[in-house]
C-alpha cells in the first residue's frame, strides 16, 4: 500500500482571484517550472494575453517593455506576420514528419544547410531538438558516443563551470552549475564536473588583480585535468558569455587560454550559444566576440526566435566521419526525438535566420548596442549598482551594499526584491537573477525605446534607494 503524503494542507485559492479566473485556474492546475512553488501561492500567476514588437500586456491590460526577450529568445520580436504565415503554409502542406529511419522533408533540409554555412568553425553536421536543454544533452551523449567510437572508452567526463546554466533536463541539469537545478533531483550525475566560475567582480579574492584571478582560474582547470587524468575527459562546455549565471563576461585572453589547456589533452570544447547565437551579443555568434574556436556548438532560442520549439547541434565531420565508420558494428545511430526536424519549426526558423539578416539585425545590435553599454554601464554611478556589464544587446546591474565589497546580496536580499517590484511597476519586464537584473530585449529594440527601457529602470532604482534609506533610518 502506498501512503501519499503532503508538505502543505489542503490548497486555497487566494481570495483576490475569482473562481473561475485563469488565475485561480492557473493555481489549481499548472505546474510552473523553475517557480519558487510558495511564492507562487502566496503572489498568484501574472497572466499576459498579447504581445506586439518589444512589449507585451498582462490580462489587466498593463504594459511592459518585454527586457527579457522571454527567455533570451524572441530576437526578432513578438507578433511577427511573416512567421505565423510560414507556419500556417507549412502546416497545410506537411504538419509534421519524422526524419527518423533515413526519412527526410525540405524544411529540415534547408535549415540544416543556412545553420552549417552560418557556422564560424569547421562544421560538418546538423542534429536537431527542440530546446537548450536537449541540446546539451545530446552533446552529452555524442562526446560518450565519439569517444567509444575512436577506442577511448574510459574517456567520459564532461567539464563545466560552477554559477553557470546548461539545461535542466538530467544531463544538462548536471551539467547546470547553479545548485537550485541540484538539489532534490540527485544531480549531478556521474562523470560531470565543475571548475571556476570566470567572474572576476564576483569570485576574485581581495587584492587580487583580474591577470592574477585569471590565472589562478585557468591554473584551477589544469589542476582539475591533472588530478582526473586528461585521457579521462571528453570535453568542456561553456557559454562565450554567460547568460543566466549573471551575464557575465570572461576575463581577457580567458578562452584562448583555455582552449589551449584543452587541446594539450585532446578535451573537445562545447560551446552553448543557446543565448548568444544570431546576433545577441553583436556578432552573429559569440563566439566572434570573445574569440573563441569551438569544436561542436549548442544552438536554441533565437533560432526560431522562440516562435516554434528547435535546437540545433553542430559536430565537425571528423566526428561524423568517426560514427559512420562504427556503424556496422555499432548498428544504427540510436539517439533522436520525436520533433527531431519538426518541419514546421525547421520552417518558422529558416525564415527567421533570413528575417534577421533582411531585417540587418546583426548589424542593428552592434551599432545599437554602443548606445545600449553606455547606459548601462551609467548605472555604476548610482549608489545601488556594485557592476553593470555585458556586449551587443545583453547586460545586466549587479546590485551591492558597497562597490568594494564583491561579496553578493544573496537571492532573497530584500533590497533586489524591491527593486524587482518597482521594475514592474514601472512596466519593465526583466531578468531577474539574485542580486542582478539582465537586460536582453529583443534585437529590433530601437534608440528610442532603449532610452525609454533604462529610464524607466533608473525611476526603478531611485525608488529602491529611497526605500532603502528610509528603511535603514
Amino acid at each position: 500500500m502506498t501512503t501519499k503524503t503532503s508538505a502543505i494542507s489542503e490548497p486555497t485559492v487566494d481570495d483576490r482571484f475569482a473562481p473561475g479566473s485563469l488565475q485561480s485556474r492557473d493555481l489549481d492546475n499548472l505546474m510552473h517550472p523553475t517557480t519558487n512553488i510558495r511564492q507562487l501561492r502566496k503572489d498568484g500567476p501574472n497572466v499576459h494575453t498579447r504581445a506586439e514588437g518589444i512589449y507585451t500586456w498582462d490580462a489587466n491590460g498593463k504594459q511592459y517593455i518585454e527586457c527579457a526577450a522571454g527567455l533570451w529568445c524572441t530576437a526578432i520580436g513578438y507578433g511577427n506576420r511573416e512567421l505565423a504565415a510560414v507556419a500556417k503554409e507549412q502546416m497545410e502542406n506537411l504538419s509534421y514528419f519524422s526524419i527518423f529511419g533515413g526519412n527526410s522533408h525540405e524544411p529540415a533540409v534547408l535549415l540544416a544547410e543556412k545553420i552549417k554555412g552560418m557556422m564560424p568553425f569547421d562544421a560538418g553536421k546538423v542534429f536537431f531538438g527542440m530546446s537548450g536543454s536537449d541540446a546539451n544533452d545530446t552533446q552529452i551523449k555524442l562526446a560518450w558516443y565519439y569517444n567509444n567510437a575512436v577506442g577511448r572508452p574510459g574517456k567520459k567526463k564532461i567539464i563545466s563551470r560552477t554559477n553557470t546554466y546548461h539545461g535542466s533536463t538530467i544531463g544538462a541539469g548536471s551539467l547546470t552549475g547553479l545548485a537550485p537545478f541540484h538539489n532534490a533531483f540527485d544531480l549531478p550525475i556521474d562523470n560531470i564536473l565543475h571548475t571556476d566560475y570566470p567572474f572576476y567582480y564576483g569570485e576574485g579574492k581581495p587584492g587580487e588583480t583580474e591577470a592574477q584571478f585569471l590565472d589562478r582560474i585557468v591554473a584551477s582547470l589544469e589542476d582539475l585535468i591533472e588530478r582526473e587524468g586528461g585521457e579521462t575527459i571528453a570535453a568542456f562546455i561553456g557559454e562565450p558569455i554567460i547568460g543566466s549565471g549573471g551575464v557575465v563576461i570572461p576575463p581577457q585572453g580567458y578562452h584562448e587560454r583555455v582552449q589551449e589547456v584543452l587541446r594539450r589533452h585532446d578535451i573537445l570544447f562545447i560551446a552553448d550559444e543557446v543565448i548568444t547565437g544570431f546576433g545577441r551579443t553583436g556578432n552573429p555568434f559569440g563566439c566572434q566576440t570573445v574569440g573563441l574556436e569551438p569544436d561542436t556548438m549548442s544552438l536554441a532560442k533565437s533560432l526560431s526566435s522562440g516562435y516554434l520549439p528547435v535546437s540545433a547541434v553542430v559536430i565537425p565531420d571528423y566526428m561524423y566521419e568517426a560514427f559512420e565508420a562504427r556503424s556496422d558494428e555499432l548498428g544504427m545511430f540510436a539517439h533522436g526525438f520525436t520533433y527531431s526536424g519538426h518541419p514546421v519549426c525547421a520552417a518558422v526558423a529558416l525564415r527567421n535566420l533570413e528575417l534577421l539578416e533582411e531585417l540587418d539585425l546583426y548589424n542593428h545590435a552592434a551599432r545599437l548596442g554602443v548606445q545600449f553599454q553606455e547606459r548601462l554601464r551609467g548605472f555604476l554611478e548610482h549608489p545601488l549598482v556594485g557592476d553593470a556589464r555585458g556586449a551587443g544587446l545583453m547586460g545586466a546591474v549587479q546590485l551591492a551594499k558597497d562597490r568594494s565589497d564583491i561579496r553578493n546580496f544573496g537571492e532573497e536580499d530584500a533590497l533586489a526584491n524591491y527593486l524587482g517590484e518597482q521594475c514592474i511597476e514601472q512596466g519593465l519586464l526583466l531578468r531577474a537573477m539574485g542580486d542582478t537584473a539582465g537586460f536582453c530585449p529583443p534585437m529590433i529594440i530601437t534608440e528610442d525605446q532603449t532610452d525609454e527601457m533604462f529610464t524607466k529602470f533608473q525611476t526603478a532604482l531611485d525608488r529602491t534607494l529611497e526605500w532603502s534609506m528610509k528603511r535603514s533610518a
